[in-house]
């Protein structure tokens, strides 16, 4: 394609925190950066009767309007106005500060939440929390409603003002309003904002039926990703890799320029990895170099959190090379943004093609089922407790049946998990307290409910507890 672009983003959510509302899934694919988008139209107006009409609009708010309004604030709000007709969550408009603050986050580290927004259906959804990130201590999952920001409703609030109010300094709180699928009611989650630091490879040699197995985690496909991911994987082979676990569960996406160069690595040039289909329904296909896939197996562990570029991955192996895919059905995200800057240094990110898989299947809005799908313990979803006064016996509430699930997934026995608080289930909240030191009350105030879930988070955490990379693992070292 002879287009000029910014750059091609393969996601169009936000990381909620980020200073100035940072657009994660922008992965950009560096090409001669664009001119200026003009703001006039050569032979004027009168080929475009309807710039008249905004020009009449413009003129009558600006002459008669019972109050002076600034003609900037105008401008501004005509060209969200255009923009939000489109009714498409991936197509935004950024204003020269909002522009600035974007291009300043695109690496190093941010202050706040660490998570993946998007609008949907208009509601503000949570992608996916990054990995050890406040936003997952806190309980926060993929598929969550935000619906408040500190007692404010999101409702009519465009992912940029959601971005800005969530966003904050370091040691600072944010109160969530979340509604969570199945819980049946509300919840409020307070979120201590923190550093977040941007390192999106990691990678552990492991073991299973007695092979070396190599590790290798993404949580965002960001500017050094594709790089860090090359180092890592050689230091893997070089001692004797057996096998290759990619994991991108809760990736939200990044840039579309890394996924290609990690891509490159290892699908062969038998099938486009990947195929863009602009408006008229033409399709531009990438074709790797490579002749020869890697000697030992691979697969690929994906989750509802991974969106966008991790699905671009996910697809690509398993189309082109018949790698497994491990886990749970993706997020679903099968559009293409161009991020076009204008003359005053704003920004408009507009949607202008379809990416397909290698078979040319369009996954937007619904995801990629897994070859092999694995369920976690129940307990990876347990509700996140939200006490407004102690729990205690003869007591029946959601509170409380959360409690009691939560006690059960930690092996301290409640008995029942109904919300009732019986005898029994006092004696388990005496159990655990006492075994965490805490003053065994067999009452639940907010402090059990804390450590309730600070060990629950931390026993997910635990590789043996992680059911969807134990089979990953199995299946690799077959």
């Amino acid at each position: 394609m002879k287009r000029k672009w910014l750059a091609l983003a393969i996601s169009g959510s936000l990381l909620a925190g980020a200073g100035g509302g940072y657009t994660a899934g922008q992965w950009f694919l560096q090409k001669d950066k664009a001119a200026p988008a003009r703001q006039e139209t050569t032979g004027g107006t009168s080929n475009m009767p309807d710039l008249a009409k905004i020009a009449q609009a413009y003129q009558l708010i600006k002459s008669s309007y019972v109050r002076k309004v600034d003609e900037k604030t105008l401008v501004e709000g005509a060209i969200k106005g255009m923009v939000s007709t489109l009714d498409d969550p991936y197509s935004v408009y950024m204003d020269k500060e909002t522009a600035a603050q974007f291009n300043d986050t695109l690496d190093s580290s941010f202050q706040g939440i660490g998570a993946e927004i998007t609008k949907k259906n208009g509601k503000i959804l949570i992608v996916s929390p990054y990995r050890n990130s406040p936003a997952e201590k806190a309980g926060l999952r993929p598929e969550d409603v935000i619906t408040t920001i500190n007692g404010k409703s999101t409702a009519g609030m465009d992912l940029y003002e959601v971005t800005t109010r969530i966003r904050g300094k370091k040691g600072s709180n944010v109160k969530l309003g979340i509604s969570r699928a199945g819980s049946g009611k509300q919840m409020t989650v307070t979120v201590k904002r923190d550093e977040i630091p941007l390192d999106t490879v990691y990678s552990k040699m492991k073991k299973a039926n007695g092979k070396k197995i190599g590790y290798i985690g993404i949580t965002q496909f960001s500017t050094d990703t594709a790089t860090d991911f090359a180092q890592q994987l050689e230091k893997l082979e070089n001692r004797g890799m057996e096998g290759l676990v990619i994991d991108v569960r809760g990736n939200p996406g990044g840039l579309l320029s890394s996924v290609e160069a990690i891509l490159k690595q290892f699908v062969t040039r038998n099938k486009p990895y990947l195929q863009i289909e602009e408006r008229s329904g033409h399709r531009v296909q990438y074709v790797s170099k490579l002749k020869k896939k890697k000697a030992y197996p691979v697969a690929v562990l994906v989750d509802k959190g991974s969106a966008s570029a991790s699905e671009i991955m996910a697809a690509a192996l398993h189309e082109t090379e018949n790698y497994p895919l491990i886990g749970a059905r993706t997020f679903g995200k099968g559009t293409v943004q161009e991020a076009v800057p204008m003359e005053d240094e704003s920004i408009i990110k507009l949607t202008m093609f379809k990416w397909l898989t290698p078979d040319g299947h369009w996954i937007h809005h619904k995801g990629i089922a897994p070859t092999i799908e694995v369920k976690q313990p129940d307990y990876f979803d347990v509700q996140a407790l939200q006490i407004s006064r102690m729990l205690k016996k003869d007591m029946n509430n959601a509170q409380i049946k959360t409690a009691q699930q939560m006690l059960k997934s930690l092996g301290f026995s409640p008995g029942r998990e109904d919300g009732y608080f019986d005898i029994q289930t006092e004696n388990a909240v005496k159990a655990f307290q006492f075994d965490k030191g805490l003053p065994a009350t067999g009452s639940i105030n907010q402090k059990t409910a804390d450590e309730l879930e600070k060990s629950l988070y931390k026993m997910a955490r635990e590789e043996k507890n992680d059911l969807q990379l134990q089979v990953t693992l199995k299946v690799v070292s077959k």
